[in-house]
């Protein structure tokens, strides 16, 4: 049986002692944090620093070398059958690229999860899909194709798709890649407002720190050369406060020197 959704402000994410990597190369060693249900947590580091393969291990998409990611109290990697059918539920991704499907139409590709995982009647499964392109506010959009919107748009359907399950986690993989600064800016404030009025957590891996300081309540750095978490707390306590170059470096966007490096 699963354990009951963390109320809010309570750990519903917790990686323990986490090893990552691929056979005898590490990633990241010994790593541990908590993510509060209902904030917007942020994993944050320089490029190579593996914040993609630390998403995939905590989506169960990578098994680690060490360690483990519990979601309300279970052990991804562990889980088998229904019950890892059943945890995969409680969370949505939207994929760097938005990994929607070229052939099928923006509420087709919203409707895939709900295929997998529901027997619902295609009725049902269509209004739904309407439903959440609307919450990003993609109504009217539904018989559109990938190839059809813009790039923000694009990243609103992957995130429609994310909704599909009614989840209570998100992972939002880089969502301002690519887009103009008036598209990153209504991209923060969706997500400033599904948090508020579903009640979403969100982790979100990024680099850019005005979306960072927008929308972050808290946030871990993972660096390459330390393998693991440099720096955890509130964006603005780091930047202001860290006793670390690098963490400092990042968060002030200046370049590194000789000594910090």
């Amino acid at each position: 049986m699963s354990e009951a959704t963390p109320t809010r402000g309570e750990p519903i994410i917790k990686v323990e002692n986490l090893t990552t990597g691929f056979g005898d190369f590490i990633v990241h060693e010994n790593v541990s944090f908590e993510i509060h249900r209902g904030e917007v947590f942020a994993i944050l580091g320089g490029s190579g620093s593996g914040k993609t393969v630390l998403m995939k291990n905590m989506i169960g998409l990578y098994t680690p070398l060490a360690g483990r990611v519990l979601i309300a109290g279970q052990d991804i990697a562990r889980a088998e059958g229904e019950e890892r059918r059943a945890l995969l539920r409680r969370f949505g991704v939207m994929y760097q690229l938005g990994a929607l499907f070229g052939s099928m139409t923006l509420a087709e590709n919203v409707r895939l999860p709900l295929e997998e995982y529901t027997d619902l009647p295609d009725d049902a499964m269509d209004l739904i899909a309407r439903m959440k392109l609307g919450l990003v506010q993609l109504q009217g959009a539904e018989r559109l194709t990938p190839a059809e919107i813009s790039g923000g748009m694009m990243k609103r359907a992957a995130i429609a798709r994310a909704m599909a399950l009614d989840p209570d986690i998100i992972f939002l993989d880089e969502p301002s890649g690519g887009l103009d600064p008036i598209t990153s800016v209504e991209l923060d404030e969706l997500v400033l407002r599904l948090r508020a009025s579903l009640g979403i957590t969100f982790v979100v891996i990024t680099h850019e720190l005005p979306s960072i300081f927008t929308i972050v309540d808290r946030c871990i750095m993972v660096d390459k050369k330390a393998r693991g978490i440099i720096a955890e707390g509130r964006p603005a306590d780091l930047r202001d406060r860290s006793d670390n170059p690098r963490v400092r470096h990042f968060f002030n966007r200046e370049p590194e020197t000789e000594a910090a490096a």
